[in-house]
């Protein structure tokens, strides 16, 4: 299982702060796309930042069995 943290409008959307996703390894472009058609009326996961384990990653890195990712949307303030 990989865990999946959500943050800001994207934990409002889907009403859930975490996800549980039955992998054991996958890319976190293929990820994005997962949680896109499992959840289409949500904006915002496209643009999000992705981090495994707390750390900011890209499309092509892959999450492994017992990782954390999270999906931060843009922020804005001021």
């Amino acid at each position: 299982m990989i865990h999946v943290l959500l943050f800001a409008d994207l934990e409002e959307k889907i009403g859930k702060r975490t996800l549980m996703i039955n992998e054991t390894s996958i890319t976190l472009s293929a990820l994005r796309s997962k949680l896109m058609a499992e959840y289409p009326s949500v904006t915002g996961l496209s643009s999000a930042v992705m981090a495994i384990n707390e750390e900011y990653a890209n499309e092509t890195a892959v999450a492994k069995e017992g990782d954390q990712i999270a999906f931060i949307p843009p922020v804005s303030g001021g």
